[in-house]
């Protein structure tokens, strides 16, 4: 599913920027640290460029952080080869760049120009997994039994080569024309082997459609795209790889986890009440996962239905832990431990908790650059996406109150997401809630007695491009 609207050509991200103190450049210092790297990259003793290894991206991507081969085994099952951009071995610890990488913690992405971790010398080229020349890599061998079931994991600094620059589009156009290049040939198989495992333990994905701001000519388009299926399965890739990570760092007893509690028994109950009125058939032998992956988040009572659940995915974390084990170790949406280890070029705790599984698994004593980086990291992690957040969502609201602003008065066809009416009349609060609009692809407030689940026209009476305010009534 995708819709698209061209906006108006002149939209200044600029005052958003500014807002959330989005860094201009690198300091000098960091820049010069990050240039000679670039000039004399890493060459692990371990050379694996034999293996033809592909990365698997969006369109246009220069920070490749993973390349990957997928092959079966000869007596059963498969072997799952995962490069991983080694960044730590281009960043001095202690260095300017190093201090600058936690100034900013990840990379923020806006319609403009992305806000990279790394300087683009590094980011977009010396430690990118770019085709055609060699790399720098943590390189995660793991075997997987007929069942998808982890049977081995090991990993290595290694010299590899990406024999080719694949995207999502491109990639899902082969696997429907059945010519999938041999590297992620298996990708298809293995990915849902994987996705009915994860299932199989409780794990949710809520699959909601990506709304996005792209630049289009000399303006913008507000895009609305549900993942296609290639991009699932390569999900699945990386699941795999953090969760073999969280089980090396809770064996060793040091690391550092992606959490989230599991769904409340109350809040599974709220939403399965939820399900009938809004025509969504929950047998009581199907779980909350299952029952998502089968809907189709395009009609309006579906939609509303996934949005409520939404509500199950709340208080992700990171979580450090140094001799002793956290009481809560598990991820409630992957509902197993799991570590975040697979994207290093856009994310700071990456580097670290590579770090400490190769220490893990090579059976020796994590570096104390790592070890000490553990218990400042969930802080320094959670300021950083919150920003990162705040900046795609600040984008969004402006391209919509852009597109709108002429449009105060007319009334859109839009289906009800969410209804917050006041709680037994003890709320001042105005009754309402959240409606999508088919065309343009807005989501917003909507002020008026709204039933969920149901379609409906709204009258916009709000779009401000300075207040970044867009707001509907009942029409």
């Amino acid at each position: 599913m995708v819709i698209r609207r061209v906006l108006a050509p002149r939209i200044d991200f600029g005052a958003l920027r500014r807002e959330l103190g989005l860094p201009d450049d690198y300091p000098q210092a960091a820049l010069r640290e990050a240039e000679e790297a670039a000039a004399a990259p890493p060459r692990p003793a371990v050379d694996r460029t034999d293996i033809p290894l592909v990365t698997l991206d969006p369109p246009g991507s220069r920070d490749l952080d993973q390349a990957m081969h997928l092959s079966r085994r000869a007596g059963g099952g498969f072997r799952v080869r995962y490069a991983i951009a080694d960044v730590a071995a281009h960043v001095r610890p202690g260095g300017a760049l190093e201090e600058e990488t936690w100034r900013r913690g990840q990379t923020v992405y806006l319609p403009d120009g992305n806000v990279p971790l790394h300087p683009h010398s590094l980011g977009e080229g010396a430690a990118s997994l770019l085709p055609e020349v060699d790399r720098a890599a943590v390189l995660w061998t793991i075997d997987l039994d007929p069942e998808g079931a982890t049977t081995s994991v090991h990993l290595e600094r290694a010299l590899v080569r990406s024999r080719a620059q694949l995207d999502y589009p491109g990639v899902q156009a082969d696997a429907e024309a059945g010519r999938l290049p041999e590297p992620i040939a298996l990708l298809p198989e293995i990915g849902a082997l994987l996705t009915a495992r994860g299932l199989r333990r409780g794990a949710i994905n809520l699959p909601i459609p990506e709304q996005d701001v792209e630049a289009d000519g000399e303006g913008w388009r507000l895009v609305l795209r549900a993942p296609v299926p290639m991009e699932e399965h390569n999900a699945q890739i990386s699941l795999l790889t953090g969760m073999a990570a969280a089980d090396l760092m809770l064996a060793g007893r040091i690391g550092l986890l992606r959490t989230m509690p599991a769904p409340k028994p109350e809040a599974v109950q709220r939403l399965r009440a939820a399900a009938a009125p809004l025509g969504v058939h929950w047998p009581d032998e199907v779980g909350v996962g299952e029952l998502l992956l089968g809907l189709d988040p395009g009609q309006p009572r579906a939609a509303a239905f996934v949005d409520q659940a939404a509500e199950l995915m709340r208080s992700a974390a990171y979580t450090a832990f140094d001799g002793e084990v956290p009481e809560q170790p598990t991820h409630g949406g992957v509902a197993a431990a799991y570590a975040h280890v697979t994207a290093p070029l856009r994310r700071l705790a990456d580097r670290y908790a590579t770090e400490v599984c190769l220490a893990l698994h090579e059976g020796r004593t994590v570096p104390d650059w790592a070890r000490e980086a553990l218990p400042r990291l969930p802080a320094a992690m959670a300021a950083t996406d919150r920003v990162a957040s705040a900046a795609n969502r600040g984008a969004i609201d402006l391209a919509e109150a852009v597109l709108l602003q002429h449009r105060v008065g007319e009334t859109f066809e839009a289906a009800v997401l969410d209804v917050t009416a006041p709680a037994n009349g003890r709320s001042s609060r105005p009754p309402g809630g959240t409606v999508a609009l088919d065309d343009p692809p807005v989501r917003a407030r909507c002020l008026g007695e709204l039933t969920l689940g149901t379609r409906m026209r709204v009258r916009l009476v709000t779009a401000d491009p300075a207040t970044r305010a867009v707001a509907f009534e009942v029409a």
